[in-house]
């Protein structure tokens, strides 16, 4: 079923077009990803979309009834009550259908001894219709859910009493889409959803969308995220919207596929224009070959003319070179510890690593723990605490500033970068700068001129040209485009020396990091790995630790009493019970996630045959096309398959939600 369906919009300013033929539909279920570069019109869309931007052309249709939430990307909770009672009330719609239930049990009762009155019938029927709904809004598992929801975005039992109003601006925000992940919309619009998260609330939110039932329309420049949720991605780019039926990466090879063959149709048409052209200019005079030549004409003038496909906007270029190589060793860390006072305790301590040549070394860790820290420690910038740090033969020792407000905003972009290498000469640094995006006027604005993200590649420009063996960045993607983020990507896949970083970009770690190092309250662990390869190795210690906690359950342990009914209801249960339930909650889990990747696969398979379909279309290969036809009826039959276990299992995750609420935290 179609939710809503874009067609044909466009916005523009005046004489100025931002976008426009813009169209796709959003259907029950769809995950999709709202891309492009900065300034492109993402916000704008998406306020077209919620009836706050006026269309210049076009029209959006909903379909009758839709409910849609729509989080802003600097909306924040404004509000008189606590955490607890802002959630609550923000489902008192539900909770009434508690005191119409009881009521409806109550008229029930009165009538009981009057089976066979058309008031008994009346009430009968009127309570089958509350409790039926009761069930559809799972209205009783409420308290659970609103737990759940606020444990995903750190907020505790010991928070559930404070004030609205003495929370964090991101504390705010949090509580914000946790009110609306609750609402049970049909589809929810998210803009930048991922702002001011952290990497366990991101990992937690993910899963919690990818089993949302209604629709989502996403706007986000967290790749990573985007690759986990979306299973549709709209870009706009040129000024129009490309659809791409897959997630993040599939867009990815996708679109290069797209512009490649986009490319070789373009210059086969230019080949026999050139042809035709030659050919009626050389025998249009000729008596013998006139007609021909007319006829090539009028061939040529009904041809439909591909126009030039149109290449992305210019990316920075950006190129990180060692002017000499390090020794094998290039940092380690003995037991230190690390803060900025000597006399408190430390941010953290008992850190540990061996950072070796032409290796990169990500740095994880929760907001506070002292990443940053560590980073102006190993440069020298802080003393360490205690412990040690040994550095090795020959590194150059190059830093990257999260903090891009340090460039002197009172010099030029040119004057900038021509101060810290002030023998070469000009036409050299206006290249360098103009591989940065930096030109003509531009390299004239002052420092204090610039956005975040100009300043981050005025930064990178200054790293790029010192050549230093070793890298530390302190969040290098911060104020980047996804572009820009992809270019530095390259750029730091290609370098030729050592990397150790910060950063809170998965997409980006995953892509560049061959160790990560998890710091903790307890200490530091080294992964040798991927972010992906982290995230298992920490998955299977915690379902371990869950094991070992099953196994090992006290009989003190079973006694102890709780307050919350969750508890109660578990505690009734023998231990044997409890922990077959788990398991069977575990199963049922694992089996909506494998039916959803299924269907998502499939859809990706489904769509490569119709390319490879249209292909063979083209270069009429009619046996070819029967084989793709039959392929492409196995392929959606397969997916019917999937898609109907898919729902069985998320039918039976609910049924079992329902039957035992305690489970679901």
């Amino acid at each position: 079923m179609i939710l809503l369906q874009v067609n044909q919009v466009a916005r523009r300013f005046a004489d100025n077009t931002l976008f426009e033929g813009v169209s796709f539909n959003i259907q029950n279920r769809d995950r999709i990803a709202l891309v492009g570069r900065n300034g492109t019109g993402k916000s704008t869309l998406i306020k077209q979309i919620m009836g706050q931007e006026p269309l210049s052309e076009g029209e959006i249709t909903q379909a009758k009834g839709l409910k849609i939430g729509y989080l802003e990307q600097h909306v924040a909770v404004d509000s008189p009550r606590t955490v607890w009672e802002e959630m609550v009330f923000a489902l008192q719609d539900k909770l009434a259908l508690r005191d119409q239930a009881q009521k409806a049990a109550e008229n029930l009762a009165e009538l009981a001894d009057q089976p066979d009155s058309p008031a008994y019938k009346e009430a009968l029927r009127q309570y089958d219709q509350i409790q039926e709904k009761l069930n559809e809004e799972n209205v009783y598992a409420i308290e659970s859910d609103i737990r759940t929801v606020l444990h995903g975005f750190h907020f505790y039992e010991a928070d559930y009493d404070l004030p609205v109003a003495s929370l964090s601006g991101g504390q705010k925000t949090r509580l914000a889409m946790s009110k609306l992940l609750l609402m049970d919309y049909d589809l929810l619009v998210l803009d930048e959803p991922t702002n001011h998260l952290d990497m366990g609330t991101l990992n937690w939110l993910e899963g919690f969308l990818q089993t949302y039932k209604g629709a989502l329309l996403i706007v986000s420049h967290d790749r990573y995220f985007l690759n986990k949720v979306a299973n549709q991605v709209v870009e706009l780019r040129n000024k129009t919207a490309h659809l791409y039926k897959g997630n993040y990466d599939y867009y990815l090879k996708e679109k290069a596929a797209r512009m490649t063959q986009e490319i070789k149709t373009y210059e086969k048409q230019q080949e026999e224009i050139a042809k035709l052209e030659d050919f009626i200019q050389k025998n249009i005079v000729r008596a013998s070959t006139t007609k021909r030549a007319q006829s090539r004409r009028k061939q040529l003038e009904k041809m439909d003319r591909i126009a030039k496909p149109l290449a992305d906007e210019k990316s920075p270029r950006i190129m990180f070179s060692a002017a000499k190589q390090s020794g094998d060793r290039v940092i380690e860390a003995q037991d230190l510890a690390i803060g900025y006072d000597p006399k408190a305790e430390p941010l953290a301590d008992h850190i540990n690593f061996d950072l070796r040549r032409q290796e990169a070394l990500a740095i994880v860790g929760p907001n506070g723990i002292g990443k940053t820290t560590l980073l102006k420690t190993l440069i020298h910038q802080l003393p360490q605490l205690a412990g040690q740090i040994i550095d090795g033969t020959n590194v150059d020792l190059g830093y990257y500033d999260q903090n891009v407000n340090h460039l002197d905003p009172k010099l030029t972009v040119l004057e900038t970068l021509w101060r810290a290498h002030d023998t070469t000469e000009e036409w050299k640094i206006r290249a360098i700068l103009g591989s940065f995006l930096f030109s003509g006027e531009t390299v004239e604005k002052n420092v204090a001129m610039l956005s975040g993200g100009e300043k981050a590649r005025l930064s990178l420009a200054l790293l790029a040209t010192q050549h230093d063996n070793t890298l530390l960045l302190d969040e290098p993607t911060n104020h980047l485009d996804i572009d820009s983020k992809e270019v530095l990507e390259e750029a730091l896949i290609d370098f030729d020396g050592t990397l150790l970083f910060v950063s809170h970009d998965r997409y980006f770690i995953n892509r560049i990091a061959t160790q990560v190092l998890e710091i903790s309250e307890e200490g530091t662990k080294v992964y040798l790995g991927d972010y992906d390869y982290y995230l298992r190795k920490k998955a299977e210690a915690k379902e371990f630790e869950a094991l070992k906690a099953d196994d090992g359950v006290s009989k003190e342990t079973s006694q102890t009493t709780d307050t919350s009914a969750a508890t109660s209801s578990s505690q009734q249960r023998s231990y044997e019970e409890d922990k077959r339930l788990k398991k069977e909650l575990r199963q049922l889990r694992q089996a909506v996630q494998t039916a959803a990747d299924q269907v998502d696969q499939l859809d990706q398979n489904i769509n490569h045959l119709h390319s490879q379909m249209l292909e063979a279309n083209n270069s009429n290969d009619q046996d070819g096309l029967v084989k793709l036809s039959q392929s492409l009826d196995q392929a959606k039959a397969d997916q019917d398959q999937a898609m109907e276990a898919w729902e069985t299992a998320s039918i039976s995750l609910e049924e079992f939600y329902e039957t035992y609420p305690d489970m679901n935290r």
